[in-house]
């Protein structure tokens, strides 16, 4: 109950100290709420139906739907205000901050953001161009309790260049300028870095993002603070380190030592000086094969250190500009880094945002902002906890609690009678509240 008050209180003080500013800060209180309580997925009618029977709110309809569609949420400053509250967001003296990008398929033409994208990752049964939203995004990753996890810190919605012109993707009645999603990704890294002045970031991602697309401008606009950790395609050709030039010779020293090939061709020299690594990696210690090298990428600019990991008949390369990071280190936080797509599948699927009614700009945007806001006050809220939350469902192989044990340790604390500084209490409660709140549901 008091981590709550914690959390959201301070959260509440980025509105206007006048009256709708009050009356907006408990109404975002309580949407808050209403995402995280596991009872039903967070689409806009059942957020309604959360409110008016599981907290007992006297809210009307019209109320509720004009708020979810106010352009008077303050989400730069309460998004920072959060970022303020994560307890030691540090990871080894740097943010370990993951990247990437998720579609959201929808239903409707008047979707703000939908149009027809390519889905990669799309199944046999599925289709390869569906109507969705795409929106890129970068979370905090954390070790919390023993676990890795994925704190949400701010996202872009991706809008493509040959659909601006159609009526779903204006802003604000306005045609947008087109953004890249590399763009989008250095935007929000540039706004991180002055949040958290002095302190080194490494951005997490996949080869997607990991090219100079991303790393130069990033480090024009952040610094040397800024490192990439990324996955290395076999294809790209790596370089010796350049030897000194001797005294006396005449030109310039050179950029690049002698062409050592392709990442297979190296792979496939350094396999025999590969060294065993215990790592831990995807909820468990692990043995892992590896072997390590400093190379020059013609592609980046720069020296990068290489990882070759070696399975039984494959192997991986993975690559940091941050020479610093031990070999333990660079497979270990890349591995932490599908703990994003875990993220996606939270903010989706479990609060609920895939189930959005929303169709118009700002609707959409607030609702998209409210699921990722109640993840990362769920994620926070674990950090805060003084036990390690127990699991409640016992899966094979995982020892580690979930990201809905912590929902439900919030919905006892919120749904406490007690809980009345953040939620003004109601004039009028349902009686008999496990009742009223399943016959509610149902109906």
């Amino acid at each position: 109950m008091f981590i709550l008050r914690s959390i959201l209180m301070p959260l509440q003080q980025a509105f206007p100290d006048n009256k709708q500013g009050c009356i907006r800060s408990r109404r975002f209180a309580q949407v808050i709420l209403a995402c995280i309580v596991p009872f039903t997925d967070s689409k806009s009618s059942n957020l309604l139906r959360a409110l008016q029977h599981l907290m007992g709110l006297a809210i009307t309809r019209k109320s509720f739907y004009d708020f979810m569609g106010s352009k008077k949420l303050v989400w730069p400053q309460l998004w920072k205000s959060l970022w303020r509250m994560i307890p030691e967001p540090e990871t080894d003296n740097r943010l370990l901050v993951a990247l990437d990008d998720c579609t959201n398929p929808k239903v409707g033409k008047n979707v703000f953001g939908c149009s027809y994208l390519f889905d990669h990752a799309a199944k046999s049964n599925q289709s390869k161009f569906p109507w969705a939203q795409c929106f890129t995004t970068i979370g905090l990753l954390k070790k919390i309790k023993g676990r890795w996890a994925c704190i949400p810190l701010s996202y872009r919605f991706y809008l493509p260049k040959n659909a601006l012109q159609c009526d779903n993707m204006k802003v604000d009645g306005k045609t947008p300028v087109f953004q890249s999603k590399l763009e989008q990704a250095t935007d929000m890294l540039t706004e991180l870095s002055k949040q958290f002045t002095g302190i080194s970031i490494l951005a997490v991602c996949d080869s997607w993002f990991g090219n100079n697309g991303l790393f130069a401008p990033a480090r024009k606009r952040i610094g040397s603070a800024f490192h990439m950790l990324s996955r290395l395609r076999c294809s790209t050709t790596l370089y010796d380190m350049p030897q000194p030039r001797e005294a006396g010779k005449r030109g310039r020293s050179r950029k690049y030592g002698e062409r050592l090939g392709s990442a297979t061709d190296v792979a496939s020299d350094m396999k025999e000086k590969a060294e065993n690594h215990t790592v831990f990696l995807y909820g468990k210690k692990r043995s892992v094969l590896a072997s390590t090298t400093v190379v020059m990428l013609k592609t980046l600019k720069c020296p990068v250190r290489v990882v070759f990991v070696y399975r039984k008949t494959r192997w991986i390369a993975l690559f940091t500009t941050d020479l610093s990071l031990s070999t333990n280190q660079i497979i270990e936080f890349y591995g932490a880094r599908w703990k994003i797509e875990s993220g996606f599948k939270e903010i989706k699927q479990e609060i609920g945002a895939s189930s959005s009614q929303m169709r118009n700009e700002q609707s959409v945007k607030n609702h998209l902002n409210f699921c990722m806001m109640a993840a990362a006050v769920t994620w926070v809220y674990a950090i805060k906890l003084e036990n390690t939350p127990d699991r409640r469902h016992i899966v094979r192989g995982r020892n580690s609690f979930a990201f809905s044990d912590v929902r439900h340790i919030i919905a006892k604390a919120a749904l406490n009678r007690d809980f009345d500084i953040v939620c003004s209490k109601p004039s009028k409660r349902v009686n008999n509240l496990p009742v009223a709140v399943l016959l509610s549901m149902v109906a």
